[in-house]
């Protein structure tokens, strides 16, 4: 699989998920760990553009 054919933001995602899910299972878990620490993360820094509008007015 190749990063270069990543279409939108989600693909690198989809991408991620998929070779996760054709790792053995205990090396899925910890990935999958891994995975959802790195999204946390994410989430706590907030969004990626602050001067943007809220959809709620």
């Amino acid at each position: 699989m190749s990063e270069a054919t990543d279409d939108g933001p989600g693909e690198g995602l989809v991408s991620r998920v998929r070779i996760i899910e054709a790792q053995p299972l205990a090396d899925r878990a910890a990935a999958y760990a891994s995975l959802h620490d790195e999204l946390a993360r994410r989430l706590e820094q907030g969004p990626a553009d602050p001067g943007g509008s809220s959809p709620r007015e």
